[in-house]
């Protein structure tokens, strides 16, 4: 399987992928199946964007339903539609989103470069992998479950051209959890993973339950400048199933 680049790219993306030496912070490679008709998302430039799902099997059977945004050029060379196996290289972004009076982040993995792939094959042994380099911007949130497992949340801002950030929320388990929790606001830190969702019930002003999705990227390996978490979270693909 090849990726391929389309040829029609914007000039401000063109002019982010030649000035911004940090599109290594943020890569991302996600192969699965389109589940949602492209919906016309926003303009730049006089390029058009849209919106789509995907969905990524995980190893136990459940999957993934990630939203991905790609450019109307790369939607049309491709002929994405649903039901259609893809593999896509590029980012994982956020922005905020207007929703009433209220601003939601909202996040979505934004493809660079789009392949295809078959439904019985293996892109990859993993089809789903996120990697990030970015700075603490909140103090990280340690719990542990009524079961007894550990968790961290952080918080991560991943540096993009023209002044701009992407606010990246992760998860970290176990001792990989103990080795966050200790993080400062402002520090470096290096986290590799997989992006995952996952269904949470969120109680309105009215007393009626509302049903969402949330984003994050669950930690497999977390390290800063100087230091590194000796372990390897591998049983984290297998949890939230």
């Amino acid at each position: 399987m090849e990726l391929k680049q389309t040829d029609s790219e914007t000039t401000s993306e063109m002019h982010e992928i030649t000035k911004d030496e940090s599109t290594t912070n943020n890569k991302v490679f996600l192969a699965g199946r389109i589940t949602s008709e492209p919906v016309f998302s926003h303009e730049a430039f006089g390029e058009g964007f849209y919106e789509m799902n995907m969905s990524i099997d995980r190893l136990s059977g459940a999957a993934d339903m990630i939203p991905v945004t790609m450019s109307q050029h790369l939607l049309t060379d491709s002929k994405v539609f649903v039901g259609k196996q893809i593999a896509i290289k590029g980012q994982f972004r956020s922005y905020n989103k207007l929703i009433g009076d209220k601003s939601k982040l909202m996040l979505t993995a934004f493809a660079r470069e789009i392949g295809e792939t078959q439904p019985d094959s293996q892109a990859t042994n993993n089809p789903n992998i996120i990697e990030l380099t970015g700075y603490i911007c909140k103090p990280p949130i340690y719990r542990t479950t009524p079961f007894n497992r550990e968790i961290c949340d952080i918080l991560i801002a991943v540096n993009r051209a023209y002044n701009k950030s992407d606010y990246i929320p992760a998860i970290a388990w176990g001792r990989n959890a103990r080795f966050a929790k200790n993080m400062l606001v402002g520090e470096k830190v290096h986290i590799s993973g997989r992006i995952q969702s996952r269904e949470y019930q969120k109680r309105l002003d009215d007393g009626n339950v509302e049903t969402r999705i949330a984003f994050e990227v669950s930690i497999n390996r977390i390290s800063r400048d100087d230091l590194e978490s000796p372990f390897d979270d591998v049983d984290a693909a297998f949890l939230n199933e």
